[in-house]
Formats: C-alpha cells, sequence, structure tokens
C-alpha cells in the first residue's frame, strides 16, 4: 500500500490534504502537535472512519518524535510551520528557528526513506515581496522572478527569509524535492485570521445598510480555492516532471480588489452593504497574482471553481460550523471570552 506523511496534518491544507490523500487509496500519517490544527469533528471523522488514517500529537522539536514511524513512506509532505502575519509579528525569531529547525529535522530525516519518490515543500508567496518593492515585478509572476528580501528589521521578513532559506535546503539536500508556493488559497477550516473568512465574518455582523470598513481596498488578489490548490499539489507531488522544480499553485484568473471582494461576499451573505475605504495594511503587497502556467503543463490541470462558487462553498462551512456555534455561545454569558 502507497503511503504518505503529511506533518502540519491539522492545519487548514494538511488536513484538506490529507482528507485526499485518504480518498486516493494511501495510507497516511499525519504529525501536528495541536498549536494551530484544530482536533474537530471532521478529524475525529476521519480516525473514526479509516483505518489507513494515523494523527501523530506530537512536536517535531521533541526528542524521538520521529522514531516510531516506518522508513517507507512514498510521499512527504512537510506543511508544519509557524505561519500567519500576527504570529510572525509577534515572535520573528521563534519563526525563523523553529521554521528552519523542523525542515532540517525532516531533510534528514528523510534520507533514511527506503522508497521516497517526493518530498513536498510549501514554500510561500511572499518571497516575492521584497523584488515588488524593490525593483517592480511581472504580473502574472512567474517562478524565475529574481528573489529580494525586504528590510530585516520588519517582523514579517521573519516569515519570508525561513521560506527561501527553506527552498535552499531542500535543493541541496539529495532528495526528490517539489517546492509550491501557495497564492491566497481559501476554503473551509482556514481559521479566521485570513481575508475571506474575515470579512465574511463582518459581513454578517452588520446591519443591512450599513458601513463596512475595508482596509487595503485597492490592493488586489487572485484566490484559490482549496479544492483547486490540492489538486494541483497532489499531480505535482506524483508527476516525475515535476521533481527538482519549484512551481506556484493559485489561480491566474479573476483578479480583485479587495473593496470588490468585500462587495461580493456581502452579496453572498445576501446583504448590501456601504464599502468604506480603510487604510493599507503595512506590508501588504499591491497586487498578487500567479503565473501557473509551469505547474499546468506538467500536470494538466487548471483551477476550475470560480471565485463566487467558493464564497459560497466557504460561507456555507463557515456559517455552520464556526458562526453559528459563536452566535450561540454569546447567548451564554457565563461562557462569552
Amino acid at each position: 500500500m502507497r503511503k504518505a506523511l503529511v506533518t502540519g496534518g491539522l492545519g487548514f491544507i494538511g488536513f484538506h490534504l490529507t482528507r485526499r490523500l485518504l480518498d486516493d487509496g494511501y495510507e497516511v500519517h499525519a504529525i501536528d502537535n495541536g498549536e494551530r490544527g484544530v482536533l474537530d469533528a471532521e478529524v475525529h471523522e476521519l480516525m473514526d472512519g479509516n483505518p489507513r488514517y494515523r494523527l501523530i500529537q506530537s512536536d517535531l522539536s521533541a526528542e524521538h518524535a520521529l522514531d516510531e514511524l516506518p522508513d517507507d513512506f512514498d510521499l512527504i509532505f512537510h506543511l508544519a510551520a509557524i505561519v500567519g502575519v500576527g504570529n510572525v509579528a509577534r515572535q520573528p525569531y521563534r519563526v525563523l528557528r523553529d521554521n528552519t529547525a523542523a525542515l532540517v529535522c525532516m531533510l534528514e530525516w528523510s534520507q533514511g526513506q527506503r522508497k521516497l519518490q517526493r518530498f513536498v515543500f510549501p514554500s510561500t508567496s511572499e518571497v516575492y515581496a521584497g523584488t515588488l518593492e524593490a525593483f517592480g515585478i511581472q504580473i502574472p509572476t512567474p517562478e524565475l522572478t529574481p528573489l529580494t528580501v525586504t528590510d530585516l528589521g520588519r517582523p514579517r521578513t521573519a516569515y519570508m527569509l525561513s521560506k527561501i532559506y527553506g527552498e535552499a535546503l531542500c535543493r541541496y539536500s539529495g532528495l526528490p524535492v517539489t517546492i509550491v508556493r501557495p497564492h491566497n488559497v481559501y476554503g473551509p477550516r482556514m481559521g479566521m485570521a485570513h481575508v475571506i473568512p474575515e470579512l465574511l465574518h463582518r459581513v454578517i455582523q452588520t446591519p443591512e445598510g450599513g458601513p463596512l470598513t475595508v482596509y487595503s481596498p485597492g490592493h488586489s488578489r487572485t484566490f484559490c480555492y482549496i479544492d483547486d490548490a490540492i489538486e494541483l499539489i497532489v499531480r505535482l507531488a506524483t508527476t516525475a516532471d515535476a521533481t527538482g522544480a519549484t512551481f506556484n499553485v493559485g489561480s491566474p484568473d479573476e483578479e480583485i480588489a479587495v473593496a470588490d471582494l468585500a462587495s461580493l461576499i456581502a452579496a453572498t451573505v445576501g446583504k448590501s452593504l456601504e464599502i468604506v475605504a480603510g487604510p493599507d495594511t503595512e506590508g501588504s503587497p499591491a497586487r498578487r497574482r500567479p503565473d501557473i502556467s509551469p505547474a499546468v503543463a506538467v500536470t494538466s490541470y487548471m483551477p476550475r471553481v470560480p471565485l463566487s462558487e467558493g464564497l459560497r462553498r466557504c460561507y456555507s462551512w463557515y456559517l455552520a460550523h464556526m458562526f453559528e456555534s459563536a452566535a450561540s455561545a454569546r447567548s451564554k454569558p457565563h461562557l462569552a471570552s
């Protein structure tokens, strides 16, 4: 039986990737320390309903964390990392230290695997931010864009730097690696510290016709629904032509300004709101739109879920799993935070 290992397996991409690999017939071992990933009903459903799923609740920095794992994995996806602008701003040193240490641990352990076909490392679209700021970049942005680091005095640089260094470590590891750079992937279970769920929540809380302040309103993005991102990642991980290469993962189409995104989200919820322009977020790139033509050429797959449909699916999930439960908690004063 084919085996896959997913670190950060309770996280947003990790959970969806795990579920997809199980559907494809893999035995999946997922590792997560529980710091950001959620052990929710959907995870329990996997644990109770699939004998090919194993969850290891452990930290990669712990001694002997990997000792009990087999040495015959076909695929390894190293998704464990400290992410999120808030986390990076509060603890840049830890981001650099732990992200690098965890990757080194995984690479050196993976060198002992007997039948490894691919080690997949997710980098980030943030690697292009310094080049955009200093020189400007081509839009859509290709993977061959020279990378420039932003000011080391900015905490946000720590995350980007951990990923650029990580890409170099992977390239020199001697393993069959594929590096992916996700761009604005969204969908169910992504938490609240992202623009789409954050806007969804604020739209729901805003009365009909009321004002909704939108930050970085003129900045634009293309958004990729999680199912499309996972399809690209799995195909890249299982395609020989992707070995040793770096690929953008995202959507090249439907670039949209954040203010227009807020209006579209309001329409998805069924409201008409007054969009009020707020200030730009420090460090936020004015545009982000990837060139994914190399990934499409290798995988023969183009993202298919339009933004309107992805937002509808996202809203339905958050309404059922987070917003309604939050409203219920607010109705009980002794449970309110």
